[in-house]
């Protein structure tokens, strides 16, 4: 028998291991355990999304391969909340694209704009599912890094200048910030918006959470900027804002002079959306504003309650999201040992931010707080004493 090829391609070597899903194994189905580990919630979908959900099954016409960018009653949904959002028309045909989920959205706009050697401005942390995509396109990831200033995170603006090279070709940024929290103010935004208008790189902006924000803070979209919006990429989807999280739709929309190559990636990526899921992401985009309302006003409770149990660690308070980190290298403690000792002695799972960063990354566990009531947060400072101290 021929031996396999030992060699592992390079472009895997640099990804590191899923640690959410470890942890998710971890606690296993005990229903002791507190699930703060993965980013669910238990917040239902708009009523109008089931029903919609129930009536595609068993239609011949959501059923179907076609049409390979999506319905178009969709994308047209899409172009408007973004026209509304930032004041820029989106053409429906040739501006949006459908995806299975922002997560393809994100690896598609990536594959449309950077190569090997090229260079991708990310926070610190950052999702580690987008910083792995960066590293899948062969293009390399920079870390400007949040810091705590005031109580909030804020981003290096002095560390975001002297990123910038040559070599960048994108601003890789979700907002709010996953997995800190962090919210970024006009001046972070400005900031960018300069470096892309400067340097002519794109802003490759991961919009999943963008009405997830607490205490009455602005929402920004970055294409309302001025003269932003031919550089801005937007990638959405309805599972964060929606409670969508098993339909997998998302969208890419932006300039029309990348879009025609996102789609093309789209197309030899996945070929097309999920077509079963689709009306009822027509109908989450007509759901009135005060279903996300009422489901950010319950999120933020939960948050409330987070950072009031775990006052004795110093957490900073989430501005937007579903999580927040806890820094445990005080305790003399990795993250991943903070994560396996509070899912043995506290009984909560929680995920260790290794990958996610190169500053803020490995001293950091986060605490998912989208999935769990209140009845149930309300001992988690007890839980963390018995397992870190």
């Amino acid at each position: 028998m021929t031996a396999l090829p030992s060699h592992r391609p390079r472009r895997l070597a640099a990804l590191p291991d899923l640690g959410v899903d470890a942890a998710a194994r971890a606690a296993g189905s005990d229903p002791s355990v507190l699930r703060l580990e993965n980013l669910d919630t238990d917040v239902p979908p708009p009523p109008a999304v089931l029903a919609a959900t129930r009536e595609s099954v068993g239609r011949d016409d959501a059923n179907s391969y076609l049409p390979f960018n999506g319905l178009l009653e969709l994308r047209e949904a899409v172009a408007e909340r973004l026209a509304t959002q930032t004041g820029a028309a989106y053409d429906p045909e040739q501006d949006v694209v459908i995806t299975c989920g922002g997560t393809e959205g994100l690896f598609d706009a990536l594959l449309a704009t950077v190569q090997d050697g090229d260079e991708v401005i990310v926070t610190d942390p950052t999702y580690v599912g987008m910083v792995s995509r960066v590293r899948l396109t062969g293009a390399t990831p920079v870390f400007v890094a949040f810091r705590r200033r005031d109580g909030a995170w804020r981003l290096d603006l002095d560390a975001l200048q002297d990123a910038v090279t040559d070599r960048t070709r994108a601003l890789f940024v979700m907002n709010p910030s996953m997995p800190s929290g962090a919210v970024l103010d006009r001046a972070e935004w400005e900031a960018i918006a300069a470096i892309c208008r400067d340097s002519g790189c794109w802003l490759i902006y991961n919009a999943a959470m963008e009405r997830i924000v607490f205490d009455d803070r602005p929402i920004v979209h970055p294409a309302a900027l001025d003269g932003l919006a031919d550089h801005v990429i937007t990638v959405g989807s309805v599972s964060k804002q929606w409670r969508m999280i098993g339909w997998r739709v998302g969208w890419v929309a932006g300039p029309r002079a990348v879009m025609a190559d996102v789609t093309r990636a789209h197309l030899f990526n996945v070929v097309t959306p999920v077509s079963l899921t689709q009306r009822a992401a027509v109908e989450a985009l007509r759901t009135p504003d005060a279903d996300a309302a009422a489901a950010v006003a319950e999120w933020q409770r939960r948050r409330d309650v987070v950072v009031s149990e775990l006052a004795a660690y110093d957490v900073v308070p989430a501005a937007g999201g579903w999580s927040l980190l806890v820094d445990v290298s005080r305790h003399g403690l990795t993250a991943r040992d903070a994560a396996a000792r509070l899912l043995e002695h506290g009984r909560v799972a929680a995920t260790p931010m290794d990958g996610w960063g190169e500053v803020n990354g490995p001293q950091h566990v986060r605490v998912v707080f989208s999935n769990e009531p209140v009845e149930r947060l309300g001992r988690l400072g007890e839980r963390f004493a018995a397992a870190l101290g």
